[in-house]
């Protein structure tokens, strides 16, 4: 799941989830900052589980870890899904639980929502690319991008690739082979930090992105790679088709397709019109 996807915000603090058994699960710790004025919180936690003995008895049932994205790397974290969380917050006296349990029965509604119809997730998408400054134009090719990512991520998983560390060694890899940049290099060439990198990548950085994963789906279907050595050669190769194109597009143009450029001072739409003029 993606950066956007995986964060969420209530009234400034944001939350951390992740999409696991078909539904939402939220990061404990996150939503008791979000609700109460603490330093440490994890000994809040120990507060209400004594004070609320039955929350405590059915703690383990209803609070799992999973692995959750963090500054530092995907780490351990306890999470609970809505019906968990609500039971969480029937313990915490503060006056932001009624407006919060509105607020988590709308995020988790909507999810349900884009499961019975895939269309309002493109729409939601799209419109809050529209609110961060981007085109129409850009739009298109990063949700197609997308949808050319989840196909080659669902044929990792068919293949026997494990999902987090081996999914991130095969996406360098074909980053490598497409534009010679590992993410994190690539990352650090455009000045970000903790940003989606994708988010930053102009039309021709996107088009060439989407060519590496596209060939290297096809590459693992046609030779039937099974397991991470042989998808990490399909990898390889799928970005090195992609390579070369960029490669002879560099050298008929004469203009680079990887580019030091962002949109964190300036959004995409207002930095195309100034090129246009």
């Amino acid at each position: 799941m993606d950066e956007e996807n995986a964060l969420i915000v209530f009234q400034g603090s944001k939350i951390r989830r992740v999409w696991n058994s078909n539904e939402w699960w939220f990061v404990v710790e996150d939503i008791i900052a979000a609700l109460i004025d603490s330093k440490d919180i994890k000994q809040y936690i120990q507060k209400i589980k004594q004070r609320d003995e039955e929350l405590a008895k059915g703690w383990v049932q209803f609070v799992h870890t999973l692995l959750i994205p963090t500054t530092g790397g995907a780490q351990n974290m306890n999470c609970a899904n809505t019906q968990g969380i609500f039971r969480i917050i029937q313990s915490i006296p503060s006056p932001k639980a009624e407006p919060f349990k509105l607020w988590l029965a709308k995020v988790g509604y909507e999810r349900v929502q884009e499961i019975e119809n895939p269309e309002l997730s493109q729409k939601r998408m799209r419109e809050i690319y529209r609110q961060k400054g981007y085109s129409d134009g850009w739009i298109e090719k990063r949700v197609r991008g997308i949808a050319i990512r989840d196909e080659l991520t669902n044929e990792w998983k068919n293949r026997g690739v494990k999902e987090n560390k081996e999914f991130a060694i095969l996406t360098s890899e074909i980053s490598k082979a497409t534009f010679g940049l590992t993410p994190r290099k690539y990352k650090k060439l455009k000045g970000l930090k903790q940003q989606n990198l994708r988010d930053h990548m102009n039309d021709m950085e996107i088009i060439f992105t989407m060519l590496g994963e596209a060939s290297t789906t096809r590459i693992a279907r046609n030779k039937d790679a099974k397991g991470f050595g042989p998808n990490r050669l399909a990898a390889r190769e799928g970005g090195k088709v992609a390579g070369v194109a960029r490669k002879e597009l560099e050298k008929r143009s004469g203009q680079q397709v990887v580019s030091r450029k962002n949109y964190l001072a300036q959004s995409e739409k207002e930095k195309r019109k100034r090129i246009s003029n």
